[in-house]
């Protein structure tokens, strides 16, 4: 699959996780269970999410909490892969 065809299909990937104020902890269960079905799943980090962190800071550690790679940040969105 080329760049082009990945970067697509990502943009038409739909959020399936919400990360709020009570952070990545509360949803590091679900996340994992999407990625064993799934190559790669869209997050949004609502505001009070944010409070303590950016966007970019938070994919990372959401990443990194799953076994995960942060495949690109837009706004407060991130695609997380496998």
């Amino acid at each position: 699959m080329s760049e082009r065809e990945d970067a697509a299909d990502v943009q038409e990937l739909d959020v399936t996780v919400w990360v709020g104020k009570r952070g990545i902890e509360a949803v590091t269960d679900e996340l994992e269970e999407q990625l064993d079905n799934e190559a790669a799943v869209k997050v949004k980090f609502l505001r009070s999410s944010r409070a303590r962190a950016d966007t970019e800071s938070l994919a990372e550690e959401l990443a990194a909490a799953v076994g995960g790679t942060v495949a690109g940040v837009r706004g407060h969105t991130a695609v997380i892969r496998t």
